[in-house]
């Protein structure tokens, strides 16, 4: 029988997702300087619950409010006093209040964290980010008793956002944050335990799902979000992922989420970084055209049977259908689609074709100064920019409950610079 977009899925712990749709980790920006949750949060959830998405997955829910992936993050960095359990309670109430599943990603930006936030944040190796612009500051290496902590840190916030009602947590490690850059030999230099062999650098991943799965017990959905590759030379590539996602697997997940890249080479985006892309060996099919990461998923299957879900690209519903028929994507992941229409899944089980490419759109630049995004730091800022503009979408969400689709990158990215700067002065009083 063939699987639809309508059908349910039931995961390894007996969870089930009532349809194959998946509103995909978005920074919102939404949290209170200190990293509690919000009524705008609760506002923009409770909207994309309504949309019809069998499972919402949060945003970063940071472990380390000293390493955010960007100011407005909430964060859970010790166990939560009343109001922070209250205003997660809440949270999570107005995100399932239309039967769905709402998943907390949990993560650590490691030296993804923003100069602003923190000048000198913790990573595997002192390998600095490589982007113009001065955004991100130098990076300390981890002593292993930090790393211990961190592991533990990860644990802590699963079993809080499990107790407030959320219904299964991701382990972020993709995209370049602090676990990705452990995978990664390109910013992962050490000569420890947690470097050197793959088995090494996956050493912090497979003991954090380790301490996540006994902090929230064998019936909560554990899932993790896992580069294909980081697509740069010397980094994570495709042979590396695949025999995690095995490891994975044999850990006990329930989901694995496929994407890729990282800030220097934001493959996620659909977009080319500020260096040469790494060419993986993998069989391109049409549908890589459409969905960025879904041959990778279905070279993955070949190998595994735990639920995947990919996420990226994903615009016309039968290339959706497609990855469902090929067994590449269990599970179809939506995101900048849902930032201005957030019934995007209700839409496409009704009969919608086709969602909107906003992106298709959006500029920083106007078409006569286009030669600028030649230059690499205004290439790294056009990109950025693009970004804001949906960051500003998900702002307008939450605090009004409609989207601003003809607002333009330039104000959008003004926007976004100062609430980011308030957020901040916030942070250190």
């Amino acid at each position: 029988m063939t699987t639809t977009l309508a059908d349910s899925l039931t995961l390894p712990c007996g969870a089930i997702i009532p349809n194959r749709l998946a509103k995909a980790a978005m920074t919102e920006g939404l949290a209170t300087p200190d990293g509690v949750p919000t009524p705008e949060l609760e506002r923009l959830y409770g909207l994309w619950s309504d949309g019809g998405a069998g499972m919402l997955l949060s945003g970063n829910i940071q472990i380390d409010r000293d390493h955010l992936e960007r100011p407005g993050n909430v964060y859970i960095d010790r166990e939560p006093d009343a109001a922070m359990q209250a205003a997660l309670s809440s949270w999570a109430q107005a995100a399932t209040r239309n039967g769905n599943h709402f998943w907390a990603q949990i993560s650590h930006a490691g030296r993804q964290t923003m100069k602003m936030i923190n000048p000198h944040p913790k990573a595997p190796s002192p390998v600095k980010l490589g982007l113009p612009g001065g955004q991100f500051g130098e990076p300390v290496a981890l002593q292993k008793e930090e790393i211990t902590d961190i592991v533990g840190r990860f644990a802590q916030c699963a079993a809080a956002v499990k107790s407030a009602g959320f219904t299964g947590v991701q382990v972020h490690a993709a995209h370049g944050y602090l676990l990705s850059q452990f995978l990664s030999p390109r910013t992962n230099q050490r000569s420890d335990e947690y470097g050197g062999s793959l088995e090494n650098r996956a050493r912090v991943l497979m003991d954090t799902v380790a301490a996540v799965r006994a902090a929230v017990g064998p019936e909560f959905p554990v899932s993790v979000k896992l580069n294909s590759a980081d697509f740069q030379k010397g980094g994570f590539d495709f042979d590396d992922s695949l025999q995690v996602v095995e490891w994975l697997e044999q850990a006990g997940v329930d989901l694995i989420e496929i994407s890729g890249g990282t800030y220097e080479q934001p493959k996620l985006l659909g977009v080319e970084g500020i260096e040469a892309e790494e060419p993986q060996a993998v069989a391109q099919s049409t549908q890589q055209r459409e969905a960025y990461f879904v041959d990778f998923a279905l070279a993955m299957r070949a190998k595994v049977s735990v639920p995947l879900m990919v996420t990226g690209g994903f615009r016309q519903k039968k290339a959706m259908q497609q990855a469902l028929d090929s067994g590449a994507a269990d599970l179809i992941g939506l995101g900048r689609p849902m930032c201005v229409m957030t019934d995007a899944p209700n839409q496409l089980l009704a009969g919608l074709d086709e969602l909107p490419r906003y992106e298709g759109q959006l500029a920083l630049f106007p078409r006569w100064l286009a030669f600028l995004g030649k230059t690499k730091a205004l290439k790294a800022m056009a990109t950025f920019a693009v970004q804001y503009w949906f960051y500003a979408q998900l702002d307008r969400l939450g605090r009004y409950g409609k989207a601003d689709p003809d607002l333009s990158v330039f104000q959008a990215s003004k926007d976004i610079a100062a609430l980011q700067k308030t957020l901040v002065k916030g942070r250190n009083r």
